[in-house]
C-alpha cells in the first residue's frame, strides 16, 4: 500500500501548552483509523493542520500527490433557496445525474433531492455534506466528531458506508460503539506524541492496560534486583577476598534500567449526590402537544414516568426530541393536554447549547459558585471542581480560554451543584471525550435519581438507558424493546441490516420472548412490585408508630402492641424478600 499522508517531527504549542512535540505518523491507502485523546490533547488541530487551516510550528506534513484529501465541513456554505440537488451540483460542479445517484447512498432520493437545504435537520444535512464530499473523489477522509448531532438513522447510514469505503479515513470521535464498528486501527494523541496501533480500540485499550502491568512488575523485578545487589556490594566490599565479586556486582547494577512509566492522566470522578427514593411517578403526561407557536410538532403524548427510571428520549432529528425535553423542563410552553411533576421533586436541565453559551469573561469559580445550590459550602464547590478536572489553578480561568469539552464539564459540574433529583439532559456528551463519556453514563447508572436524557452515542445509551420513549410520526409511544433491538429495528428500516445480523437477531428474538410479552410481563411485574412497595411503606408506618409510642414512655410495658411489633417485623422482612425476588424477576427479562 501507498503512503498518502506522512508527518514527520511535528510540533505545536499554543502559548504554554504543548499539544505536538517531536510527533511522527504515516497514514497509507486503505487505513481506516480512528483518532482518540483527551480534550485538548489536540485532535481537532491536528486535522486543521492537515488540510491547512493552521500551520506547525516545527515539522512536516507531507501529502503524496496521489492523495486526495476529503474534509467534512463544520460550517454551513449553501444558498438561500438552495435545493439540495442545487447544492451538490455548485459545490461539486458534476452533473446532476452524478449527484442525485451520490445522494442515493444516504438515501436523498426523487422527491428529497428538491427540498430546501435550510429546511433540513442536522441528520440531513451531515448526509448531503457527505455526499458533497465524495463527489470530489477522495481516497483519504478527515471525520471530525462525524456523529455529534446525528441521529441514530445517519450513523447507522455513515457506519454502513464507512465500512464499504475502499479509500482511507481518519476519524476523531468519543463514541466507542462507532469507533468499533468503522475503525481497524487506532492512532492515540497523548502527551505530545502520536502512536498508531494496528489494531480497534477496544484491543488498543487491553494492550495499553495489559502493557502498563508489565512495566510496573519488570520494574518491581528491577529494584528486587537492585535491593540484592546493593546488599551484597554493602557486605562484601570491604573484603579483600570478596572485592572483585563486589566490583563485578556494582557493574551490573549500573546497568539495570528501569522502564519510565509516566504518571497517570487524571480521569473526572462523577459522584452524584444520593437523593431520598421514593416508589412514586416521576411525572406523568396526558394527550400532551408540543410545539413553537402555531407549529404542532408531537401530540396525543401520553406516559408516565416512575422515579429512579433512567429514560432515553429516542428519533431522528427534527422530530420533537429535545421540544418535548424542554416542555417537562418548563423552558417552553405546552400547546395542548397537561404533564405533572411530582411536586416533591428539582428538576435539573442541561442544555446543549449550554456550552457555547457561557459568559466568556466570567472565571471558572465565579460560574460554579453563582449556579450552585444556595449555602453549599466553599469546600464541596472545590471537591465538584476537583472531580471535573479543574484544579486550584485553574479556577481563576475565564470560561473564554476553555475548550468545548472543558466547557461541557463545566456546565455539567453546576447543574451537580445544584443537587437535583431529576436530571433532564440534552446531548449532554458532545465534545466530551471517551473517558468522560464513561465516567458520566458510570455516575448515572448508580446513582438513585430519575433521568430522562436525549443522546446519539451509542455508547452513553447504553450505559445507562432502562426504559426508551420512541419520538415518531408526530407523537411520543413507549418502545417495548432493549436499546439493542431498538438499534436493530432502526437499522433494518433503514435498509442497513446484514445477513448475519438478521440471523443473529432472528436467533435472540427466538430464544427469549416477543417483544410484547416481554413488555407486558414487565408491567405485570412493576405493578406487583408497587403494590408490594405500598404494603411496606404502610407496614413500616405503623411500626415507626409504634416505636414512637415506646419511645415517649419507655418505662410503659404494653403486651399487644409488643406482639403486633413482632408481628410487623415479620411482615416486613417477607415483604422485603418478595420485592427481592420480583426485582430479580424483572433484571432477568430485562
Amino acid at each position: 500500500m501507498g503512503v498518502l499522508l506522512h508527518i514527520e517531527h511535528l510540533d505545536k504549542a499554543y502559548g504554554p501548552h504543548t499539544l505536538f512535540e517531536d510527533a511522527v505518523v504515516s497514514i497509507s491507502d486503505g487505513d481506516k483509523i480512528g483518532l482518540v485523546g483527551r480534550n485538548g490533547a489536540g485532535k481537532s488541530t491536528l486535522l486543521r493542520m492537515i488540510i491547512g487551516d493552521e500551520t506547525p510550528d516545527a515539522g512536516d506534513i507531507v501529502i503524496h500527490p496521489e492523495c486526495r484529501l476529503g474534509y467534512l465541513k463544520q460550517h454551513e456554505d449553501y444558498q438561500k433557496g438552495e435545493t439540495i440537488i442545487d447544492y451538490l451540483q455548485r459545490t461539486s460542479n458534476k452533473e446532476e445525474w452524478s449527484c442525485a445517484k451520490m445522494a442515493g447512498r444516504f438515501d436523498l432520493k426523487k422527491e428529497r433531492l428538491l427540498l430546501p437545504y435550510e429546511s433540513l435537520s442536522g441528520g440531513y444535512r451531515m448526509r448531503v455534506k457527505l455526499a458533497a464530499m465524495l463527489l470530489h473523489e477522495p481516497n483519504l477522509l478527515l471525520l471530525d466528531e462525524p456523529t455529534n448531532f446525528l441521529d441514530l438513522q445517519t450513523q447507522l447510514l455513515l457506519e454502513r458506508f464507512l465500512q464499504e469505503w475502499n479509500g482511507a479515513f481518519l476519524i476523531v470521535s468519543h463514541d466507542r460503539e462507532f469507533l468499533q464498528n468503522t475503525c481497524e486501527q487506532t492512532l492515540e494523541a497523548e502527551r505530545g506524541k502520536l502512536f498508531l496501533f494496528p489494531r480497534p480500540l477496544d484491543e488498543y485499550l487491553a494492550y495499553k492496560e495489559e502493557k502498563l502491568a508489565l512495566d510496573v512488575k519488570y520494574n518491581q523485578n528491577i529494584e528486587a534486583q537492585k535491593k540484592h545487589l546493593e546488599a551484597f556490594i554493602n557486605r562484601f566490599r570491604a573484603k579483600a577476598s570478596k572485592a572483585t565479586q563486589a566490583q563485578s556486582r556494582m557493574k551490573q547494577l549500573r546497568k539495570l534500567k528501569t522502564i519510565e512509566i509516566p504518571s497517570m492522566l487524571k480521569t473526572v470522578k462523577i459522584r452524584i449526590p444520593a437523593v431520598d427514593h421514593r416508589k412514586q411517578f416521576a411525572v406523568r403526561t396526558l394527550r400532551l402537544a408540543i410545539g413553537y407557536g402555531d407549529r404542532v410538532v408531537a401530540q396525543d403524548i401520553s406516559f408516565e414516568i416512575d422515579r429512579g427510571e433512567r429514560v432515553a428520549i429516542l428519533g431522528e432529528n427534527g422530530k420533537g426530541k429535545s421540544t418535548l425535553l424542554r416542555t417537562l423542563a418548563g423552558k417552553i410552553e405546552k400547546l395542548d393536554g397537561t404533564f405533572a411533576w411530582n411536586n416533591r421533586l428539582t428538576l435539573g436541565f442541561y442544555d446543549q447549547h449550554a456550552p457555547d453559551e457561557l459568559y466568556p469573561k466570567e472565571t471558572v469559580w465565579q460560574y460554579l459558585e453563582r449556579v450552585a445550590l444556595p449555602g453549599t459550602e466553599k469546600e464541596d464547590v472545590m471537591r465538584m471542581a476537583g472531580d471535573f478536572l479543574f484544579p486550584k489553578d485553574d479556577l481563576e480561568k475565564t470560561i473564554g480560554m476553555l475548550s468545548g469539552g472543558e466547557r461541557s464539564r463545566l456546565v455539567l459540574a453546576g447543574l451537580l451543584l445544584s443537587r437535583p433529583e431529576v436530571l433532564l439532559l440534552d446531548e449532554p456528551t458532545n465534545h466530551l471525550d471517551l473517558e468522560t463519556v464513561e465516567a458520566l453514563g458510570n455516575a448515572l447508572r448508580r446513582w438513585n435519581g430519575t433521568v430522562l436524557f436525549i443522546s446519539h452515542s451509542r455508547t452513553f445509551v447504553n450505559l445507562i438507558a432502562t426504559r426508551i420513549l420512541d419520538v415518531r410520526d408526530g407523537t411520543v409511544r413507549n418502545y417495548p424493546g432493549t436499546y439493542e433491538e431498538y438499534v436493530y429495528d432502526v437499522a433494518k428500516e433503514e435498509g442497513v441490516v446484514s445477513k448475519e445480523d438478521q440471523l443473529a437477531q432472528q436467533e435472540a428474538r427466538v430464544r427469549g420472548a416477543s417483544k410484547t410479552e416481554r413488555y407486558e410481563k414487565q408491567k405485570e411485574l412493576k405493578r406487583a412490585i408497587s403494590k408490594v412497595e405500598k404494603q411496606l411503606d404502610a407496614l413500616e408506618d405503623e411500626r415507626s408508630g409504634i416505636m414512637k409510642l415506646f419511645t415517649q414512655d419507655p418505662a410503659k410495658f404494653d403486651l399487644e402492641r409488643t406482639k403486633r411489633l413482632s408481628t410487623l417485623e415479620t411482615m416486613i422482612q417477607h415483604s422485603e424478600a418478595e420485592w427481592e425476588r420480583l426485582q430479580a424477576e424483572l433484571a432477568e427479562i430485562g
